[in-house]
């Protein structure tokens, strides 16, 4: 799990590395002084959560995180129990009083490997077209149907997705997508696409036996040979 500190004192960031370096399961990708940087450092390196102090120059740490992602976890830790309502109040997940017993810390760190492990096994369970995607490129985020998306587009390390008149970038292949998707509503055309098969207007003939499928937003999809076997199997022409 990729963590980032945020605490303006040197020491009290060096001495939480050090109790954190008895876990494993914890990588400590940035250390930040303030709310300014430790908001840059998040939307850049995206991390599962955040190790995060409360009485900082400008920005406190409770007003950070009321502008930071809710799917990143954060644990206060603080010299003040005074926080601790409003801290749950924005969906905490622990909160920690300084100095930070080791013993305390073990407990806060075994909760989250818990639930970063239930999470795995959630995200490796498939999904029908009534389900909801929570879909995050950047600042933006939607909830979207999964019958709603019309394309999957791989770029590299990411995936375009197409819905409405948006098309956001996340970070997944699109193999491991496909093992989730259902077969009969999401084709698999080539190795760059995946359409979804209700939003197919038209289809033709290609080069090499191959076809030309023709999205209802008019985007054009080239289908080997091989697929297009499958295809056709598959919708009976």
């Amino acid at each position: 799990m990729k963590a980032i500190i945020i605490d303006d004192e040197r020491l009290a960031r060096q001495e939480l590395k050090n109790l954190l370096a008895e876990h494993k399961e914890i990588e400590i990708i940035a250390e930040c002084v303030d709310a300014t940087q430790a908001k840059e450092k998040i939307n850049e390196l995206k991390p599962d959560i955040i190790f995060c102090d409360i009485h900082m120059p400008g920005k406190s740490g409770l007003e950070l995180v009321e502008e930071i992602s809710g799917t990143i976890d954060v644990v206060f830790v603080t010299a003040y129990d005074e926080h601790a309502i409003k801290a749950f109040e924005l969906n905490a997940f622990d909160y920690l009083l300084k100095p930070v017993q080791p013993e305390r810390l073990s407990e806060t760190i075994k909760k989250l490997s818990i639930k970063e492990t239930a999470n795995k096994l959630e995200n490796n369970s498939p999904l029908s077209e009534k389900d909801m995607v929570f879909i995050k490129d950047g600042d933006k985020c939607w909830f979207v149907r999964l019958s709603d998306i019309r394309l999957f587009e791989s770029e590299g390390n990411y995936v375009r997705v197409y819905f409405e008149n948006f098309k956001p970038l996340i970070l997944r292949s699109l193999n491991s997508l496909e093992t989730r998707l259902n077969e009969k509503q999401f084709f698999r055309a080539s190795r760059k696409h995946m359409i979804n098969l209700s939003y197919i207007a038209g289809i033709e003939t290609w080069f090499n036996g191959g076809l030309n499928v023709k999205l209802k937003d008019g985007k054009e999809i080239e289908i080997s040979r091989r697929q297009a076997v499958k295809l056709k199997d598959m919708m009976s022409l």
